[in-house]
């Protein structure tokens, strides 16, 4: 059976999560992708995927025809999926003069790769509004009216100006930061699995990626489903952002 069967399991399972944990996967080269997926469906783990389109290890995108039939599985099974930003689009800084903020972005990923922009606001909103849209069109299921920042990296204008056109930013909790884009040289897999079994406490979001191109030893074969066995021992269960207490209204307010 999967996650949602007829999309019920995961409400049943929502309503008796009374020490939750909300795990989150932002997109990446997607090599691991197919092992999370065995992973969240072996254990029985929803979670909130944030997708942009970045270059992948096959296909035409994390979010191209290629991987469509991946999401549109997930979908199924009954995970929730919010933006990223298309073009996977750093914030670099605010500029500030006459009239309203305007943003800096610098893509990484799409056609202006690397290069840095100056943008309004109505300009970014398109670009996080672009992935929701897509991974609707995909899924055939409504996002979330959720947005992360590539990186993490906002400014409370940033922020403002997306909950203008209907999207709440969401980071992650410290102990959260799961570390798997760090170099594999310094941060061992079993040094990040010890520190998160550790310093997870409910209520933390989390975040991991579906592959970083920069870490020689890939953090999810090793440490993904010992993480999840680990904290389900220690008495915690797992929701999607859907549940959480900080964006349970705005989701809401937001259909």
């Amino acid at each position: 059976m999967g996650i949602v069967a007829a999309g019920a399991t995961v409400s049943a399972l929502a309503a008796t999560c009374d020490k939750p944990v909300y795990l989150t996967l932002d997109t990446g080269h997607m090599g691991i992708a197919p092992l999370v997926a065995d992973v969240l469906r072996r254990q029985q783990v929803p979670v909130t995927f944030f997708a942009a389109n970045e270059p992948t290890k096959e296909g035409d995108g994390s979010l191209g025809d290629h991987w469509a039939p991946w999401w549109k599985a997930r979908a199924a099974e009954g995970h929730e999926f919010a933006s990223h930003t298309f073009d996977h689009a750093y914030w670099r800084g605010d500029v500030k003069g006459s009239g309203a903020v305007r943003f800096k972005l610098r893509p990484s990923a799409g056609p202006q790769t690397g290069k840095e922009s100056i943008v309004e606001a109505a300009a970014y909103c398109a670009e996080v509004r672009r992935s929701a849209d897509r991974l609707q069109q995909i899924t055939g299921r409504k996002p979330l009216p959720l947005f992360r920042a590539p990186g993490g990296k906002t400014s409370p204008a940033l922020i403002a100006a997306a909950r203008q056109c209907g999207y709440a930013h969401v980071g992650w909790s410290p102990a959260g930061f799961l570390g798997d884009e760090l170099p594999s040289e310094t941060f061992t897999n079993k040094a990040l699995l010890d520190k998160a079994l550790r310093t997870i406490r409910p209520g933390d979001i989390l975040l991991a990626h579906l592959g970083i191109w920069s870490r020689k030893d890939p953090w999810a074969p090793a440490d993904l489903e010992p993480l999840i066995v680990g904290l389900k021992e220690r008495g915690m269960c797992f929701a999607t952002l859907r549940e959480h207490p900080d964006y349970r209204a705005w989701i809401a307010q937001h259909p």
